[in-house]
């Protein structure tokens, strides 16, 4: 099958179709219609075999993780998903494998109402390049740099889940089969929070989803704007597969700096605590508190009221490894 065999055969056919779509696939570029007022956020990701996702990882879950990384970073900025486009390298056409990953690909789409617009197809190693777009009100969108000292610091669900998953897949550590299905059900099926992001439009003063691990993360928000903080470890929501496995203190370090959550970690003022919590209830989101911000331009950790020195630190392309 031929460059472009493959693109009509298994990209062009798609349930969504956006009406502010005005030319899709199959031209030199997309026209797009934005709606009045709306301000579009774009972001791009690459996923690459071996680094993003596991060799033998499946070909569904790979076409789902490509989108949902990308919409999580649309979350991160209240902005809701319209437009993706996709630039896949391939070693060669494998129809079955094409097949279950574009089925990854459109049922993630298909529930944001997201519509596959454009894109390239390539020969050489296996990888993924996502380029999503999505909207956002041209007076509430959120970024990193709004917090200030006083916030509140927030995360949705549950942290950890996904590294852990990693170091089973390493060999690094042992579950029962029973709880595989949990944590391998994050690593590779990872649910972008964008109805939370869009809630929170109203109330978080920043926020940054959590892609590189919750400290690492956490140092965005601070850098960008000029604060520091004051975690509470014992806060930090980890599950029961993870304490049970690792033990609390070592679930925390991994839930620190393990990466591949895509949980959203926002601030949130003092006057508007009660009114987060509250719509995010009402979605069925759940949050928790693990610190709060202050103008010191640091980050210090506190486990059951003892000052604690942290030695984790999250994933960075091209840092040297450490002996």
């Amino acid at each position: 099958m031929k460059e472009f065999d493959l693109i009509k055969h298994y990209f062009s056919e798609q349930i969504v179709k956006r009406k502010d779509v005005i030319l899709g696939i199959g031209d030199d570029c997309a026209l797009l219609a934005p709606a009045e007022h709306q301000l579009i956020a774009v972001t791009t990701d690459t996923l690459v075999a071996g680094v993003h996702f596991p060799v033998n990882t499946s070909p569904k879950a790979i076409g789902h993780k490509a989108i949902a990384v990308n919409l999580s970073d649309l979350a991160a900025m209240g902005a809701e998903p319209t437009w993706i486009s996709l630039a896949l390298t391939l070693p060669e056409v494998d129809e079955q494998w094409l097949s279950e990953f574009c089925a990854g690909i459109f049922e993630l789409c298909e529930f944001y109402n997201v519509q596959l617009i454009g894109g390239d197809t390539t020969q050489g190693p296996l990888s993924i390049t996502v380029t999503a777009q999505g909207l956002a009100p041209k007076d509430k969108f959120i970024t990193r740099s709004n917090a200030k000292a006083g916030d509140w610091l927030y995360v949705t669900g549950e942290l950890g889940d996904a590294a852990l998953a990693l170091k089973n897949l390493q060999g690094k550590v042992d579950l029962v089969e029973a709880d595989k299905g949990k944590v391998f059900e994050q690593l590779d099926y990872p649910k972008p929070r964008v109805l939370a992001g869009q809630a929170l439009r109203d109330y978080a003063t920043s926020a940054i989803d959590i892609s590189d691990g919750l400290i690492s993360d956490l140092g965005h928000i601070c850098k960008a704007s000029k604060v520091g903080a004051k975690l509470n470890l014992e806060n930090i929501p980890i599950s029961t597969v993870m304490r049970e496995t690792l033990g609390r203190d070592k679930a925390i370090a991994l839930a620190l700096s393990g990466g591949d959550d895509y949980e959203l970690l926002f601030s949130v003022s003092e006057d508007n605590k009660v009114g987060m919590a509250t719509a995010l209830s009402n979605m069925g989101i759940p949050t928790t508190c693990i610190g709060q911000l202050n103008g010191t331009e640091k980050i210090t950790t506190v486990l059951d009221g003892e000052a604690i020195t942290l030695n984790a630190h999250g994933f960075e392309h091209f840092a040297k490894s450490e002996a």
